[in-house]
Formats: structure tokens, C-alpha cells, sequence
């Protein structure tokens, strides 16, 4: 019965670290950006690990008052690829620090 206390804590202190690395690795993302864009270039999105839209360059040219439209769609695609991207990096670095485990912790990110 005791021998599983020693397996207990060493467990628990897996769990900690991992918790003190996840908490680092949140600070580390909301640094890092990844971009995208559309239109050829047009557009162009850079979002954080956070899923936040950091900045959004739209060229001078890709502003046509009669199609308004196109550069609407140009601007979400360039967004939701960055977000798709940013996602995809989060998961990335996630997975290295828990080994693949998928941990769908609410509130991390």
C-alpha cells in the first residue's frame, strides 16, 4: 500500500512541472506570431498563440469602392488562415510538453 505513495508523488511532481511548463509556454506564445495572407498579397494578417490579431496590412490597391466585397473576403481569409495557423502552432508546442496527451483544459488558451 505504501509503495504506491512513492509513485503518487513523483506523479504529482510530473504534473507540477508540466504545469509550471504550460504556464511558461502561454507567456512564450503570446510573443510569437505567424502571418497570412490573400489576394496575392493584398491582405495580409499577423495573429499571436493567443489567437489574437496583432496587425493587418491591406494594400492600397485591393481598396476598390465598387467591390467592397472582395476585399471583405480577402480579409477573412487572410485572418482565418492566420488564426488556423496560429492554432495549428499552439497545438505544436502544446503536444511537446504533454507528450501528445490531447488535455482540453479549459482556460489555457
Amino acid at each position: 500500500m505504501f509503495g504506491n505513495m512513492g509513485n503518487m508523488q513523483k506523479m504529482l511532481k510530473q504534473v507540477q512541472k508540466m504545469q509550471q511548463d504550460m504556464a511558461k509556454l502561454q507567456e512564450e506564445l503570446s510573443e510569437r506570431t505567424v502571418e497570412a495572407t490573400s489576394g496575392g498579397g493584398m491582405v495580409k494578417a499577423v495573429v499571436n498563440g493567443k489567437q489574437e490579431l496583432i496587425s493587418l496590412a491591406i494594400n492600397p490597391e485591393a481598396v476598390d469602392p465598387e467591390d467592397v466585397e472582395m476585399l471583405s473576403d480577402m480579409i477573412m481569409a487572410a485572418v482565418n488562415e492566420a488564426l488556423r495557423k496560429s492554432k495549428e502552432m499552439v497545438a505544436e508546442e502544446m503536444g511537446k510538453i504533454t507528450g501528445g496527451l490531447n488535455l482540453n483544459l479549459p482556460g489555457l488558451f
